[in-house]
């Protein structure tokens, strides 16, 4: 039975199973503005599980972005690192020209989030760029919340630097991009020894990141990813799996594929076409 909620691109109940829709980069269709901060309340107030992504600033603050320089997503010129609070102010979004999201304002939105809402913090530089200042300013402003937030990155060092300073936050790590290089390299039996050494590390991981095409490949070679990941009781998000066509639904390709990933039970996964995936699978299963 689908459930009103799911109409808004929250989750999807297969066999059993519930897999959470998460909202990239803060949208519930690809249409959507990237990083609104509309989207986001919305979001809250539907109890959506959204992603955002964070660069750190040279005050050690961060702002809602998520390449390296200003240019290809705002009105700005040069790399975030080198700008501080007051060099960002009259910034804006290219599209719609809108304010930027800073990491202070993102604890007072936090404020009004349902209780099912969960809102992800994708860290886009390593602990090397972000430091004991960034750490800091993440404590001093996302220690007393009540939302769900779970950080995530590809440095391990920020992960366990994050669980040393704000144990009471979650944290995700994605690994994919160095497993993929070690199938290549080495095979399936070697990314199975690394996944394991990963959810046994310092991190703690509360989620494993991964994106849907490994875990797909991984499968068809008789390695379960996810079923690794959950034995370990650990959740695991299948990233980014966006229809080219939201009107229409999945092509056969698309289908065969989400049929596949669904099978494997991921816990969420990532589209920007949340309300569109939904309906999608909705039409298939009344097939």
């Amino acid at each position: 039975m689908t459930r009103l909620l799911d109409a808004q691109g929250l989750e999807i109940s297969h066999e059993g199973h519930r897999t959470r829709l998460k909202w990239h980069r803060l949208r519930k269709r690809f249409a959507d503005p990237l990083f609104s901060a509309e989207v986001m309340a919305e979001g809250f107030a539907a109890g959506a599980s959204m992603e955002l992504d964070l660069r750190v600033r040279a005050d050690s603050g961060f702002v809602v972005l998520h390449d390296e320089d200003l240019e290809g997503e705002t009105t700005g010129h040069g790399p975030i690192a080198e700008k501080s609070l007051g060099d960002l102010g009259d910034i804006r979004m290219q599209e719609g020209d809108r304010p930027l999201i800073l990491s202070e304002d993102l604890a007072a939105m936090l404020q009004s989030a349902h209780p099912a809402a969960l809102l992800q913090f994708d860290m886009k530089d390593d602990y090397e760029a972000i430091g004991a200042r960034g750490i800091e300013h993440l404590a001093a402003h996302f220690r007393d919340i009540a939302a769900s937030v779970i950080v995530s990155g590809g440095s391990l060092d920020l992960i366990v630097a994050v669980k040393e300073k704000l144990p009471h936050l979650l944290r995700g790590i994605d690994p994919t991009d160095k497993l993929y290089d070690i199938s290549k390299a080495r095979g399936w039996k070697a990314v199975e020894a690394e996944l394991r050494a990963d959810l046994r590390g310092p991190t703690e991981p509360d989620t494993i990141y991964l994106q849907w095409s490994l875990i797909l490949d991984a499968a068809r070679d008789g390695l379960d990813m996810i079923a690794l990941c959950q034995d370990q009781g650990k959740r695991v998000d299948a990233w980014t799996f966006t229809l080219k066509d939201p009107e229409a639904g999945f092509s056969e390709a698309e289908r065969l594929n989400f049929s596949a990933l669904m099978a494997l039970k991921p816990d969420q996964i990532t589209t920007d076409e949340a309300p569109a995936t939904e309906r999608a699978w909705r039409r298939r299963m009344a097939v």
